[in-house]
């Protein structure tokens, strides 16, 4: 059965996503202030995302009709620490030459808040992809930030943007990197009987 599709996020990257798959959606983003409650990178983006499906579903709590509510968080992990995005240009030196010429995690945690005749569950995942720099200088790293590409990405860099030139390779989902694991998302919603194509 067809689902109304709600994405709960105002990111392009995640928008462009959903229409390259051939998903027909509704943007309602959630506004609320994203708190990270655990240091353990798949439970922070598990907490964060399922915060903004929460927020979002309690506009359609009393709508009828099938919907699926999709919200999803991104961070960036290296060496046990979380990288959201970088608050600053220095926040993003910092966080770029940390990750110059070595490996780092990107987490997606995904929740979805299904709402059926009357019923309403939740389903959740995440994805991890392991991803590989190549180094970068201080003047690559200084002229990358001044494109002002780095400042609203987890980690600081965009892989489907000017930083794809300092990626080696990747092992895992390239989407999930961007921000939206649409083929894990896909199967899971299909499993459960829950069509959005």
């Amino acid at each position: 059965m067809k689902y109304r599709l709600i994405l709960a996020s105002a990111s392009p990257r995640r928008k462009e996503l959903l229409t390259q798959i051939g998903a027909e959606f509704e943007i309602i983003p959630a506004v609320g202030e994203e708190v990270i409650v655990s240091a353990k990178p798949k439970q922070a983006v598990l907490d964060l995302s399922r915060q903004k499906a929460e927020e979002v579903a309690r506009k359609f709590y009393q709508e009828a009709g099938n919907i699926v509510i999709l919200a999803a968080d991104t961070i960036v992990a290296f060496d046990g620490e979380i990288l959201g995005k970088p608050k600053d240009p220095e926040d993003a030196k910092r966080m770029l030459g940390m990750l110059s010429g070595r490996e780092h995690s990107v987490f997606t945690g995904v929740t979805m808040v299904v709402k059926a005749s009357g019923s309403e569950k939740i389903i959740s995942l995440y994805e991890e992809t392991k991803v590989f720099m190549y180094p970068m200088t201080e003047k690559q790293i200084q002229a990358y930030i001044e494109t002002g590409e780095p400042m609203d990405k987890a980690g600081a860099y965009g892989i489907q943007g000017k930083c794809a030139v300092y990626i080696e390779k990747i092992v895992g989902d390239y989407n999930n990197v961007v921000g939206l694991p649409v083929a894990a998302i896909f199967q899971k919603l299909e499993k459960s009987g829950i069509e959005i194509l």
